[in-house]
């Protein structure tokens, strides 16, 4: 992406909540590339610690994580009035239409089975922030 495209776009803070440092690395090097600025969190328990503080644009979400897990933390979030419009994301290995359903069900805006390709993440990442901005 040229500069000026990138300086038209509006910067975003994104989320990135993984309990794999490699993801969340992969996830915060994209997002930066992209104008982003980024928040990482490495579990459950450490995103619902960070994101009344932080108050993120949008969250990617590991759903498999030790304690607190994916499901927890969007079921959290979505049913708080402070954060429920936050539109998130999850990063699965689970590719089960139950735990597709499952997501839908909760509220998550989107859900991306690992491995994925991170040039159309960043493009689902561009349209629900430019849909939250319409």
């Amino acid at each position: 992406m040229d500069r000026q495209r990138r300086e038209a776009k509006r910067l975003a803070r994104i989320m990135a909540v993984d309990d794999d440092h490699v993801i969340r690395g992969l996830l915060a090097v994209n997002l930066e590339m992209e104008g982003h600025e980024v928040v990482t969190a490495v579990d459950g328990q450490d995103a619902l610690n960070k994101v009344r503080e932080s108050k993120p644009d949008l969250i990617l979400l590991d759903v498999m994580m030790p304690q607190v897990n994916g499901w927890q933390v969007a079921e959290t979030l979505k049913a708080d009035e402070e954060t429920r419009d936050i539109p998130i994301v999850f990063l699965s290995a689970r590719a089960m239409e139950a735990d597709v359903r499952k997501g839908t069900d909760i509220g998550v805006d989107s859900y991306v089975t690992k491995p994925f390709d991170p040039i159309d993440l960043m493009e689902l990442v561009s349209r629900l922030l430019a849909e939250r901005e319409a």
